[in-house]
């Protein structure tokens, strides 16, 4: 297999978004994962736990979505500012029926944020809230001068207003947000948007409409058509900076969605196949934003993304704790390197979620800390972020599976940040077959080549008592001769190489 990259032609620039990650008031997420309160026994700064912020900020997370999902459709944000015992609870209806005290609000949201160094993603209520409640919100977090919301945040012991880069009007409103129709919806984002007052001009807020369900391109479609005029509107964009994408990947069935660490070999090959289906998804959806939005101005937010399973024998089924191993190690390299390869368009994903949910990068006990197989894969990815994607192909790629479930056995991507590095992700998801590539640059001969590799088992994973059970390594290819790198992947694996050309 040969992997022949054009090292002098960009084709589009991947922003650091596109590695983002989603947090929820949902199981243990918020509450014992990032947050644990300045009281706790467990080491924190401001009541954020700080090994979790310390692994977050060596992944280099880009930017952080608060407070859902389902749960932000019943979120109202007053209730989740001033002193914490005056705080408003609530229960949880979507997620375990458990009480939410709201002693995490946006205050605490913004420390967490400050402290992880990334860009903020807040998203409000359209499914139960009203325009005005979200209006006050935004001048609430964002408004400097002398106003109602802006006195009231100075009460609360915030003096200068925080950054919002990214504001979701509503979440999933085909469904748990309303179970709106696209039409319904298009208009309600047309009436909330424009009540999100961009109150500095220097630090414009990227407004985000709800986009499509994986492969409702109907929903695409009649959303744009609402909240596009003909001829384009002088606010232009349609009203939006963002279009959203929601794909979870579901082995077997949504009533049977299979274990997380329990799984037959046509079970993991069924997982690959969906999870390449990303790849059909992100190009239809963008052939319907292409008849509104030729110049591909409107990003394409994939603000949900990762693997569903089953929650583990003995948890609460609300609250979505699944363990986390190379299957889906694989999933999440397979996933980035098509966000990569589709950079011009997709300009956000966020894994859902980051701590203890799902597809979770960090699993905690306790005071005990866990960097899932996942982690490693964003970690390793991390020099992705903010570089430009080259022109690369396979030749010569085949594919892997069983009868039945087949899926390409190698994927990859390739970019070039500003110092001239080349990033090359190479990925092999077969469980048992090795793969040699021959890695052909057209022009510059190799000069310095660094490796790392993630590989194991397909059903390999790390636990409070086998922490390190997966993690990455040193990977040295088998040779650098003129223009060419050879290398084998080793079955079940994902290798990152950083390369300086001559």
């Amino acid at each position: 297999m040969k992997l022949h990259i054009n090292e002098n032609h960009k084709l589009s620039h991947i922003e650091p978004e596109v590695y983002g990650h989603f947090s929820e008031h949902l199981g243990r997420c918020i509450y014992g994962g990032l947050f644990v309160g300045e009281d706790s026994e467990i080491p924190n700064v401001k009541g954020m736990r700080a090994d979790v912020v310390e692994a977050l900020k060596e992944m280099k997370i880009p930017v952080l979505r608060w407070p859902g999902g389902n749960f932000a459709d019943e979120y109202h944000w007053m209730e989740g500012i001033g002193p914490k015992e005056n705080r408003k609870k609530m229960i949880n209806t979507h997620w375990g029926g458990v009480i939410e005290d709201n002693s995490f609000g946006t205050h605490e949201y913004f420390e967490l944020c400050k402290q992880l160094g990334c860009k903020t993603y807040v998203n409000g209520n359209v499914g139960s809230g009203t325009v005005r409640e979200m209006s006050e919100w935004v001048e609430y977090m964002t408004f400097n001068g002398v106003s109602p919301m802006a006195e009231l945040r100075k009460a609360n012991g915030q003096e200068e207003a925080w950054k919002v880069d990214y504001f979701g009007v509503g979440n999933e409103n085909w469904g748990c947000g309303g179970n709106m129709t696209a039409e319904y919806y298009g208009n309600k984002f047309r009436n909330y948007q424009t009540y999100i007052r961009q109150y500095d001009g220097n630090a414009p807020i990227s407004k985000i409409c709800c986009g499509a369900n994986a492969d409702d391109y109907d929903w695409t479609a009649d959303v744009l058509k609402t909240c596009f005029y003909k001829p384009a509107p002088p606010q232009a964009h349609g009203f939006m900076d963002g279009l959203s994408l929601h794909y979870y990947v579901v082995v077997n069935n949504w009533e049977h969605k299979g274990s997380a660490t329990e799984f037959s070999k046509e079970e993991y090959y069924r997982c690959m196949k969906k999870a390449y289906y990303m790849d059909e998804l992100v190009t239809r959806h963008d052939a319907i934003m292409s008849q509104y939005d030729p110049d591909k101005k409107i990003g394409m937010m994939v603000d949900e993304w990762g693997c569903w399973h089953d929650v583990e024998p003995g948890t609460n089924p609300g609250f979505l704790y699944q363990q986390n191993s190379m299957r889906d190690a694989q999933v999440a390299g397979a996933t980035l390197n098509i966000f990569n390869k589709h950079s011009d368009r997709v300009k956000m994903g966020c894994l859902a979620q980051i701590v203890n949910v799902l597809q979770a990068v960090i699993l905690t006990e306790d005071d005990k800390m866990v960097l899932t197989p996942t982690y490693y894969v964003l970690h390793m990815y991390r020099f992705h972020q903010d570089a430009d994607l080259l022109d690369s192909y396979l030749e010569g790629a085949n594919e892997t599976g069983v009868e039945g479930e087949k899926c390409k056995k190698v994927n990859e991507s390739v970019s070039v940040d500003k110092d001239g590095v080349l990033t090359i992700t190479l990925n092999n998801v077969s469980e048992a077959e090795d793969e040699t590539v021959t890695i052909d640059f057209r022009d510059r001969e190799v000069g310095a080549v660094e490796g790392i590799i993630l590989n194991g088992k397909v059903d390999d994973y790390n636990s409070f008592e086998a922490p390190n059970k997966v993690q990455e390594k040193n990977f040295a290819v088998t040779e650098c001769k003129g223009k060419e790198i050879e290398l084998t992947l080793p079955a079940c694996s994902l290798v990152t190489l950083r390369v300086t050309l001559k």
